[in-house]
């Protein structure tokens, strides 16, 4: 299953989707363009199917004992490596990094980066992909209170 399968409720001013649980992600294949028509399970990206405009999002699941197999850099964005469960490491220009539940790792676009689950249970984290350097406020700055208070149906 591809992102574009997922059933998608769009809005003036939203998207919104229901994956499943994070333990069934390997219903969802990534297929790299250099591949060779392999698939990679566990990983979702989310842009196209949430019409994302400034990000890339993707929710991924790494099984025990797997690593990603190859290393990558990036030409202009960063990426924000959000861990939830698992255990495994993250290298980083030659810098391992233990991460576990609550790791948050950031990488500008020049860093050489790979991770891996050595442990016996799923590795789960979600990746935030954005321009380096895009951001010309700060976030609390950005936001605007509403006039109309929340209403919740009963």
């Amino acid at each position: 299953m591809s992102a574009t399968q997922l059933d998608v409720t769009h809005g003036q001013h939203f998207s919104g989707s229901h994956i499943g649980a994070f333990s069934d992600l390997d219903h969802y294949q990534f297929f790299h363009p250099q591949g060779k028509g392999r698939g990679y399970p566990g990983k979702l990206f989310l842009k196209e199917a949430l019409a994302l405009s400034s990000m890339e999002v993707s929710i991924n699941k790494l099984g025990p004992g797997q690593s990603m197999p190859f290393s990558h850099t990036h030409t202009a964005h960063e990426e924000l490596y959000i861990f939830l469960k698992g255990h495994g490491q993250f290298l980083v220009d030659g810098t391992v990094i233990d991460v576990q539940e609550g790791s948050v790792i950031r990488v500008a676009p020049e860093g050489g980066r790979s991770w891996r689950n050595q442990s016996r249970k799923d590795l789960h984290y979600i990746v935030i992909q954005a321009m380096a350097g895009s951001m010309s406020t700060r976030t609390i700055e950005d936001g605007v209170m509403c006039a109309d208070k929340p209403v919740w149906p009963d």
